[in-house]
């Protein structure tokens, strides 16, 4: 009888990881320490004189996703938009900024890039 319980508690477990690996690799779920429900507020910029596209590696859900906007945000005249699906982020500046410096930006939240377009 013990067999039975134990066999069917894993049987629920392997349910929950199946469908839990299911939700990370669709990037929906919360792989890095976040929850799927992490909304960023936008950061406006009085005007936009520049705006980059970047490339970006290694995000998978959407706490990866506002670990970089969080960054971008944090340099003086910049916001950005990222999209996970797409692996790019969309740099808005109201003065020019140096690709090395939002290179950086995305490398230290833990990142890569790809390429900038």
């Amino acid at each position: 009888m013990a067999d039975f319980v134990i066999v069917g508690i894993l049987i629920i477990l392997i349910i929950i990881g199946i469908r839990s690996g299911a939700k990370h690799l669709k990037g929906e779920g919360g792989c890095c320490g976040g929850g799927s429900s992490v909304k960023m507020k936008r950061k406006k910029l009085k005007q936009v004189v520049k705006q980059r596209t970047v490339m970006i590696e290694g995000m998978t859900c959407e706490h990866c996703k506002s670990r970089v906007e969080s960054r971008l945000n944090a340099l003086d005249g910049v916001s950005a938009r990222v999209n996970l699906k797409k692996k790019t982020a969309v740099v808005s500046m109201e003065k020019d900024v140096a690709d090395e410096v939002i290179q950086k930006a995305i490398e230290n939240a833990g990142y890569e890039v790809v390429n900038f377009v």
